[in-house]
């Protein structure tokens, strides 16, 4: 399993960032998958997941109408397209599979900065 994460950087507060995750070894499209979050000097968050089929999607209230989560299972590509970021958002975004507490692979992550 290979979950490589991209699309992360210095942003200011306002801005919008989307993030990639390509997926291999497995059967990307028989999956739920997640971003989860790590701020620095605190634990990993749960940001948002989605079902195998795109269908059925999820939100932390911090991010709800701020990020949408998107999968292109022929690509086997997971997304996740930030807007409105603030100075909170500010992280290493890791993309995970699995629903919420239920992740059992995770990438190495890319860091997003909020800052002016």
């Amino acid at each position: 399993v290979q979950l490589v994460e991209s699309g992360g950087g210095l942003v200011q507060p306002g801005g919008s960032l989307r993030l990639s995750c390509a997926a291999s070894g497995f059967t990307f499209s028989r999956y739920y998958m997640s971003w989860v979050r790590q701020a620095p000097g605190k634990g990993l968050e749960w940001v948002s997941h989605i079902s195998s089929s795109g269908g059925i999607t999820s939100y932390a209230d911090s991010v709800k109408g701020r990020f949408t989560i998107s999968r292109d299972n022929a690509k086997n590509t997971l997304y996740l397209q930030m807007n409105s970021l603030k100075p909170e958002d500010t992280a290493l975004y890791v993309c995970a599979r699995g629903p919420y507490g239920s992740n059992d692979q995770k990438g190495q992550g890319t860091q997003v900065t909020v800052s002016s």
